[in-house]
């Protein structure tokens, strides 16, 4: 196993040690994966079978605080399935002036699937983070992400979020969005956050489901869907979420 070290100039930010999870077929049919561990989250293995691989990511240290910047390099290989769990959720804290970053890059070969359902990210009040997920499939790959955002805990209106995501599908863009949820006022007017503090997403990617499982989802323009829901708790939200992951996840 090797772990690069990138060097940023800014003086608040230190060195990222990425966390890299790599699933691959080898000659033999046997499963080869290299798990890095990175500054902020551990890879560990759960099962094996057959090329189904279950991965856990575990967190290392409190985060995120100013100055931190988590990535992740994620490679599913062809013909794999690769099932990431996250065991508890991540609190992006009071960057007291300061930022943070998530960065998640993802690639899928030729028949390869990626199922991840992602526990809850909390935006405390006073922070500052920027969250980027990039996912490249192949043709005849497939991927299934679920995800809520909340904004503060309780009490709080919570703090700033910049998210983009940007998935391709054999070469061509699927979903290229961009939430900027940095201003309080803005965020909750109709027609973005309406006043609400979670957001929940579900999507596919790679496959156009024969039927769509809620009247707010919607198809991609190319193979793929995607549902949001709105809610003022986590908790009110999570029935609807697992109906959703469960219908795509199969």
């Amino acid at each position: 196993m090797t772990i690069s070290t990138l060097t940023s100039t800014e003086p608040d930010i230190a060195s990222v040690l990425p966390t890299r999870i790599s699933v691959q077929p080898s000659a033999t049919g046997v499963v080869v994966e290299v798990l890095d561990r990175g500054e902020f989250l551990a890879p560990r293995l759960l099962s094996i079978d057959g090329r189904r691989v279950r991965i856990a990511l575990v967190g290392c240290c409190a985060m995120l605080v100013a100055g931190d910047r988590l990535e992740l390099d994620i490679a599913v290989g062809a013909g794999m399935e690769l099932e990431l769990v996250e065991p508890s959720g991540t609190v992006a804290y009071n960057a007291r002036g300061g930022s943070a970053s998530w960065t998640a890059r993802v690639s899928v070969a030729r028949g390869g699937v990626l199922n991840w359902q992602a526990a809850p990210l909390v935006i405390a009040e006073g922070a500052d983070l920027t969250r980027s997920v990039t996912i490249d499939l192949a043709e005849d790959a497939r991927a299934v992400l679920s995800e809520v955002v909340v904004l503060g805990r309780t009490g709080e209106p919570g703090g700033a979020l910049r998210s983009c995501q940007h998935v391709t599908y054999a070469g061509a863009p699927l979903l290229v969005e961009e939430m900027d949820l940095t201003d309080h006022e803005l965020r909750s007017c109709p027609g973005i956050l309406g006043g609400y503090r979670v957001v929940g997403t579900v999507a596919i990617f790679g496959h156009r489901t024969a039927t769509l499982p809620s009247p707010t989802a919607t198809y991609l323009a190319g193979p793929g869907a995607l549902v949001r829901v709105l809610s003022d708790a986590a908790h009110t939200i999570e029935h609807e979420m697992n109906h959703w992951w469960r219908a795509w996840h199969r």
